[in-house]
């Protein structure tokens, strides 16, 4: 039985499971992407954000009968395996935190040679550097906020499909957003703020989406 593009992710484990290999391509070729954008997100290292990926499929098709639809969807299950060897690689390199000098030299290339080729290249350098800035000041946060704010601001998940991800309640994603939010525009403005104290973070405080949620959906369209 081959593997329709329209099967729910559900489905399609089922047939991969299975053994039906069109169906693995099509679970990988629809999550594949967001994978690898969050292991970026958390690593600032596109070497690691590959390995994730990899690592990722590989446990699926040896543990994916694991996989429990009642705690939450299969993409959530599916970053919280990112995640875990996200954190692993942190722990083995405590200088994953920023881009290699290879990569940062690479994207600095190519993004010259597309401004030369834009009608506007000024106001392209402006936009490409605050968004460089932007992903800088993500890379800077405390691993708990920053994974809450890539699931959630950058990944558009919903706070319950980030919780089962982070395995933690919906009120400490809730508050731990909240607070990602206010540390980025903190760090966007060039001030220096600090961490709360553990017993105020879980304490599920919330509050309105201010100009830092919408430099980070503004963020989105061009990275």
């Amino acid at each position: 039985m081959s593997a329709s593009t329209n099967a729910s992710d559900a489905e399609l484990l089922r047939l991969l499971l299975a053994g039906d290999e069109d169906a693995f391509t099509a679970l990988y070729r629809r999550r594949q992407g967001g994978v690898y954008r969050f292991a970026l997100r958390m690593s600032g290292s596109e070497a690691l954000a590959e390995d994730v990926v990899q690592e990722v499929f590989m446990v699926l098709m040896r543990e994916g009968r694991n996989f429990d639809p009642g705690r939450g969807s299969l993409a959530a299950y599916l970053y919280g395996i990112a995640r875990n060897h996200v954190l692993r690689a942190f722990e083995r390199e405590r200088g994953l935190v920023r881009f290699d000098a290879a990569d940062a030299e690479e994207k600095t290339e190519a993004t010259h040679d597309a401004l030369v080729a834009h009608d506007d290249p000024l106001g392209d350098l402006t936009r490409v550097e605050a968004v460089e800035k932007l992903r800088q000041a993500v890379l800077a946060l405390p691993t708990h906020y920053r994974e809450a704010l890539a699931l959630c601001d950058l990944e558009e998940m919903s706070y319950a499909e980030a919780a089962a991800a982070l395995n933690c309640a919906v009120g400490t994603v809730r508050s731990r957003l909240h607070r990602a939010r206010a540390m980025l525009a903190e760090k966007m403005r060039g001030r220096r703020v600090s961490e709360p104290e553990s017993a105020s973070e879980e304490s599920g405080a919330t509050g309105g989406e201010g100009a830092e949620a919408q430099a980070l959906r503004t963020a989105r369209c061009f990275a």
